[in-house]
């Protein structure tokens, strides 16, 4: 699985001008699917995600995690992640997982996370979704439980 994080200060998802998500301080995560992605994938990144100190103390030094804070996490699907742009003028999405196994590990994902204690808003799987941030810093790191 790949992740794109994005501390941020607010973040909110819509739909057709609704908004379906929204979190105030914590991180926002665009979250990819690859095949052959499974629970350990999920569990040592829901692990790394939320112990991840990339948050400042008082001292300005990144030192906190968005669990030290109790901050907030929305997390919205983004199969392009696992686009390959390497050939060609269009991307390849051989690597991506396919539907149906994407929905799955993504909806655990989020489970996941949920069972750290920390609130958790969601965008709609396979959805066109619009979303509006205050990105924190900026800080935007990648995160992939293969690498």
């Amino acid at each position: 699985m790949r992740i794109v994080l994005q501390r941020v200060k607010q973040a909110q998802v819509k739909i057709n001008s609704e908004v379906v998500g929204n979190i105030q301080q914590g991180l926002l995560l665009f979250v990819g699917a690859e095949k052959g992605d499974g629970i350990n994938d999920i569990k040592y990144l829901v692990q790394k995600l939320i112990n991840l100190r990339i948050f400042e103390d008082e001292k300005s030094k990144m030192n906190l995690s968005v669990h030290d804070l109790d901050g907030e996490i929305l997390a919205v699907s983004q199969f392009t992640l696992l686009g390959d742009c390497s050939k060609g003028r269009r991307p390849s999405f051989d690597k991506a997982a396919g539907s149906d196994d994407a929905f799955n590990l993504y909806n655990d994902f989020v489970l996941e996370i949920k069972k750290s204690g920390l609130r958790v808003e969601t965008g709609r799987f396979g959805a066109h979704m619009q979303i509006e941030l205050i990105n924190d810093g900026p800080v935007t790191l990648i995160v992939d439980s293969r690498k």
